[in-house]
């Protein structure tokens, strides 16, 4: 099929068109508002995906992304450490942080269990996890992936693995509506959920 555009331009689209939930047009028309930038501004924008790419990495207590030894969270002598609230992403972090309410300290899973996507337990950062509470000092784990069906079962999984330690293991509460994503959630219904969270 031939093309309208120089196979620079399509090549672009393509990677643009690559990252999820932006469709073909999306992908075009960013393609042609980088086109349309100052190269100095060009010239940043790919300078800043290169850096990020070189200098981010996961934290080595709660696998959430740094640029430092440490994130900020657990580098911080204000947080609980014995308090684990569990996400399936970074940015679920940040959804529950808006609550401003929480003090205790995050394990990010980088996903969910999905056995149609092919993505088991080992494909998840739930060794660190157990490793963390196996040290001791942990008193409760909240379980804050999405209120769905791969999210009930990566909770499910997880308590069964950690229910041997003795730890508390709790649910946020269904104050977040089932089927949606916590990074859609207003600060109120994440507060309410955090508040009326379950033992599991």
């Amino acid at each position: 099929m031939n093309s309208f555009f120089p196979a620079s331009v399509e090549n672009l689209i393509d990677h643009f068109a690559s990252l999820p939930g932006v469709g073909k047009k999306s992908a075009s028309r960013l393609a042609f508002h980088i086109l349309a930038m100052p190269e100095q501004e060009a010239r940043a924008f790919a300078a800043a995906i290169v850096e990020a790419k070189e200098k981010v990495h996961p934290c080595p207590i709660c696998q959430n992304l740094t640029d430092t030894e440490l994130c900020p969270i657990c580098a911080s002598g204000k947080r609980d450490p014995s308090v684990i609230c569990v996400v399936s992403e970074p940015k679920d972090v940040l959804s529950v942080e808006r609550s401003h309410e929480y003090s205790g300290v995050y394990h990010v899973l980088h996903g969910v269990i999905s056995p149609m996507n092919h993505i088991g337990p080992d494909d998840l950062r739930i060794s660190e996890l157990v490793e963390r509470v196996a040290k001791g000092n942990v008193n409760e784990i909240i379980m804050a992936t999405n209120p769905d069906t791969e999210g009930d079962t990566t909770a499910m999984y997880i308590y069964r693995l950690l229910k041997p330690f003795g730890v508390k293991v709790s649910r946020l509460a269904y104050g977040i509506p089932v089927g949606s994503n916590i990074e859609f959630v207003d600060d109120a219904t994440i507060l309410r959920a955090l508040n009326g969270r379950v033992e599991m």
